[in-house]
């Protein structure tokens, strides 16, 4: 009974990550930020409250991951506590970094309000702080994520080796591939923060297996 509460929730908070991450969009925050400065602290100033929305839309995508982490860990725990460890681990560190992240990241609404009103040497300076913002925030992030390819492989792994574990064998091995190209592409971000932009994209193929599997931990227990 515990083992299936613990696989519907861990399903229903996977989708619920998603949902926040679109919701989040739509209020202007992205995981991986434009280092166009001058366009976001514009769009910072212009609707504050848009920017407060979807940071707090974002910490609560944080503390989503870490109470998944855990479910995770008491619904699949049993069948390879080695793995489960590493992912519980895993996950529940990327979620407190990304909440550190944040802190700064909230700092952009203090800049935007000065640099509405500044000009010339002044506002050229709180551009350039504003990059350096965003630039540390993309690269802290890919840090997190690759703990997040660490902790996805994890279960992937024992989705697809163990024959006990009531999830398709199928969705594991799509989860081993999709998590290693992920990590891999954010540890290129990390030397080349530049490429962020471009090299995320590979964050779609994350993006179906856990609506994929999230789907199927949700609705599978109760048929």
């Amino acid at each position: 009974m515990i083992v299936e509460v613990a696989m519907s929730l861990s399903g229903f908070l996977f989708l619920l990550i998603i949902i926040t991450l679109v919701a989040g969009e739509r209020f202007g925050y992205s995981v991986i930020s434009d280092l166009d400065s001058d366009t976001k602290l514009q769009e910072i100033s212009k609707d504050p409250k848009k920017f407060k929305i979807g940071a707090m839309l974002a910490l609560i995508e944080h503390g989503t991951i870490i109470a998944l982490a855990i479910m995770l860990f008491l619904a699949f725990n049993p069948y390879n506590i080695i793995l489960a460890v590493i992912w519980t681990i895993s996950r529940i560190t990327e979620g407190l970094i990304n909440f550190y992240n944040e802190k700064n990241y909230w700092g952009l609404l203090n800049i935007a309000r000065q640099y509405s009103s500044s000009s010339g040497a002044e506002k050229k300076s709180l551009s350039e702080l504003g990059r350096s913002i965003l630039k540390t925030k993309n690269s802290v992030f890919a840090f997190a994520q690759i703990l997040f390819s660490i902790g996805t492989l994890s279960y992937s792994i024992l989705f697809a080796t163990s024959e006990a574990v009531p999830v398709p064998a199928i969705i594991g091995w799509f989860g081993i591939v999709a998590s290693i190209l992920y990590g891999f592409g954010n540890g290129i971000i990390l030397v080349k923060p530049n490429k962020a932009m471009k090299i995320f994209s590979v964050g779609l193929l994350i993006l179906i297996f856990e609506v994929v599997l999230g789907g199927w931990l949700l609705f599978s227990p109760l048929t």
